[in-house]
Formats: structure tokens, sequence, C-alpha cells
């Protein structure tokens, strides 16, 4: 009785408190918690008429159904190895970036360097697909004035597989680069400026003041953000693989992954619960990842551990 009239005397002093943290937490709800339910599907033979109830249950049918071909094999493998390029890419390009933008002295300069850097990341792939046809199109930008005025035959782009697996990875920085900049950019505001005033007194030179003071003090962000990449290992961005390279057939040996197969598959044969396996699968083993990181994190340096 105790704890629960502690309970409702809090509720009752914070109620303004609970009243705004009310909508954010039935988004939540809605959009997060509720919708785990339908993880059931992956484990159904779902039919439309039946219903999710009604549909039979065919145990790990869906599951086998995504390693079955060697389509679905090629497509985890591309998944994986693009994922571990933009993991590298993704952190150690950002990191430089930031730390050279910081050392601009000009801040009214670089604030343009920065919306500059971060401005790709609110375009929607359709509108970067339009610009990277612009590019690598028949007449596009690439053939007409750099291949053609040094005399090499025009390429089709379009339908050459291992030109995307540069094009695509290229675009991927381009775009999400300035977001992740931003992010340790704000890690690196925080740092005291006591530390690189001590440094230059004892006579530091500037990668000295780096690599003992600045990358040491961004480690937390940058490992945090780092466990959170490898959970997402088997996640593709669907609009970075199917949109930029305009759906082409030919391209499908390079840019097909996890995402894009389930999609083509559903478009083919309507199967939800090899989509729900997909997803289901792709989340189960992105949270195996975060735990082994974290756990490895935590045994090195508990303080950066995420948690």
């Amino acid at each position: 009785m105790a704890h629960a009239s502690r309970f409702f005397r809090n509720l009752a002093k914070f109620r303004a408190l609970y009243l705004m943290m009310l909508p954010a937490t039935a988004i939540l709800i809605f959009n997060n918690y509720i919708p785990m339910f339908g993880v059931i599907v992956a484990f159904k033979d779902y039919a439309y008429a039946k219903g999710i109830f009604g549909s039979p249950w065919n145990g790990l049918e869906n599951f086998q159904y995504l390693f079955s071909t060697g389509e679905a094999m090629n497509a985890t493998k591309n998944t994986i190895l693009y994922n571990l390029f933009f993991i590298v890419s993704g952190t150690l390009i950002p990191i430089t970036l930031a730390i050279a933008l910081n050392e601009v002295l000009n801040r009214r300069l670089a604030k343009i360097y920065q919306s500059s850097l971060l401005f790709p990341h609110f375009l929607s792939y359709v509108v970067v697909s339009y610009l990277v046809y612009a590019f690598f199109g028949g007449s596009g930008y690439v053939n007409t004035n750099i291949l053609q005025p040094l005399g090499i035959d025009p390429l089709s782009w379009y339908s050459t597989p291992k030109a995307w697996i540069y094009i695509l990875p290229i675009v991927h920085l381009w775009k999400g680069i300035g977001y992740s900049m931003v992010v340790y950019l704000a890690s690196l505001v925080s740092i005291d400026h006591e530390y690189y005033e001590a440094a230059i007194i004892d006579g530091a030179t500037k990668w000295q003041q780096i690599k003992s003071i600045t990358i040491p003090l961004m480690l937390p962000v940058i490992t945090i953000l780092f466990i959170l990449d490898v959970g997402k290992i088997f996640n593709a961005d669907f609009g970075l693989f199917y949109q930029i390279p305009l759906n082409s057939g030919p391209l499908q040996s390079t840019t097909n992954v996890i995402d894009t197969f389930v999609y083509r598959s559903f478009l083919q044969n309507g199967n939800v619960g090899m989509s729900a396996a997909a997803g289901f699968y792709q989340s189960v083993i992105g949270l195996i990842l975060v735990l082994t990181t974290n756990a490895i994190v935590r045994k090195i340096n508990s303080e950066n551990a995420l948690f």
C-alpha cells in the first residue's frame, strides 16, 4: 500500500511532465511495440483470405527460403561487404572532416562548409538517383566530358555491374557523411579548451594534440556509433541499392542486398511470411551483434560501453 500511495503522489506531483510525455509514449507504443505482434507471420504460411490467426503455421520454412537460392546468398554477401566498408569509411572520414572543420578559425566559413556537407543528407534518393543518372547516363557528364575527350569509348554504366561496387559507396559517403560529421563535431565542441592550452604550453604539435586529446575524448561517441553501426550490418539502405541503380536488372549481381531481394521476391510471389521472416532475421542478428560488440567494449573499457 505504501508503494501504491507513493506512486499516486508522484503521479499527481509530476502530472504536467507525464502529460507532456504521453504523446511520445503513445507513438512509441503504437509504432514500435504493437507491430511486434506481427512477427508471428514469419512462422506462418500467410494467406490474405485467412488472415494472421487463420493462416497455418509452417515452422521455419520462410527462413529456409531466404537461404535456399544462390541469389539470396549473394544478397547476404553484398549486404555484409558493403556495410563493412560503410562502417570503416563512415567512421574515419567523418571524424577527419569534423577535426578539420573544428580547426577552421573563421566561424562563418566553417558554417558554410558544414551546411554544404550536410545538405545532401536531406535529399531523397529519388532526387539523388536523377543526379547520379546525369553523371552516368548514356550521354551523361562522365561519358561526354571525361571519357570522350580522353579518347575512351562511352560506357554503358547501367549494365556494367562492377562499376557500381565503387559508385554506390561514393554516393553513400556523399549523402551521409555530413550527418555523421555533425555528430562528431558536436562532441568536439564539448571538449574543454584548457586541455589544448596546456598541451600548447608543453610544446605539443597539432598532431600530438589530436592523438592525445581529441581522439581519446571523442572515443565514447565513436564507440557508441560504431556499436550501433555493427548492429545494422545485416540491414541495407533500400533507397541506395534500389533507387540509385534504377532497379537495373544487369546490375543485380553487385547491387542486390537483403532488403531489395526481399522486396523483389515479394513483388513476384506476394510471400508476406518470407518478408516478415527476413525482417525478423535481420532484427535478431542485429540484436546479437549489438550485445556481443557492447560486451567486448565493456570488457576493454566499461566507460565507453553503450550499456
